[in-house]
């Protein structure tokens, strides 16, 4: 099922109409990813301020604060929201595999997105589009049939698994424009604060998203 998934959505994804169809997993995979930046933050201590998300789907987040942060810790934040969208798409795949965990990825899902929405998104399309995905989540989880639970969460891990492989050229990037500012990516923030350029660590994320979603697919389809 998520291979036909993942098929339907890829092809979904080179028209006009796919891409309209599809525009709330663009908004939720630009979640993962800023996220990623915030929760990163406040696990190396940090501080999470704001969640911004844009219409075409761009967003930024505004973390750090901390001073005297060493270099890891610098390097941490830029990296969280680069492995956001694919831990988060491979916890939601390796959940489908039986009902309790899929009940509890479903809520878990739906509740961060609604609080998230409520304390640190600042925009617009943020507050449309993730409460309302919040709350059919959470519904999904609670009133549908374990088949249609399951069909849900398995849609929205490999909507993430396609966001990791559309954020490819960002990785490669050393500058990005966001609300049309232009702006160091994530990868060459990493470079920054450790060493080696920018193409490096954006092949070495590269690498590792691949390979956790790889093995997530297989752990989720082994009997």
């Amino acid at each position: 099922m998520m291979m036909l998934i993942a098929f339907v959505s890829v092809t979904l994804w080179q028209t006009s109409l796919g891409r309209i169809l599809l525009y709330p997993f663009t908004i939720l995979a630009t979640w993962f990813h800023e996220f990623g930046h915030g929760l990163a933050a406040l696990l190396t201590g940090n501080a999470f301020h704001q969640l911004l998300i844009f219409p075409d789907g761009s967003g930024l987040a505004f973390a750090g604060g901390r001073t005297g942060a060493n270099r890891l810790t610098q390097a941490l934040i830029p990296a969280g929201g680069l492995f956001g969208p694919p831990i988060a798409g491979a916890l939601l795949i390796i959940a489908s595999r039986s009902r309790e965990a899929t009940q509890g990825g479903l809520n878990l899902l739906g509740i961060l997105l609604i609080a998230s929405t409520a304390i640190w998104v600042r925009t617009l399309v943020g507050w449309l589009i993730l409460p309302a995905m919040g709350a059919i989540i959470l519904v999904i989880a609670h009133r549908a049939s374990p088949a249609v639970q399951r069909l849900a969460i398995q849609l929205l891990g490999v909507q993430a698994v396609i966001s990791v492989w559309a954020q490819l050229d960002y990785l490669f990037m050393s500058e990005a424009t966001v609300a049309g500012e232009v702006r160091r990516s994530d990868s060459a923030a990493i470079a920054d604060a450790l060493f080696a350029p920018y193409w490096f660590w954006g092949a070495a994320i590269s690498v590792a998203s691949f390979a956790l979603l790889w093995w997530s697919l297989k752990v989720a389809m082994r009997r």
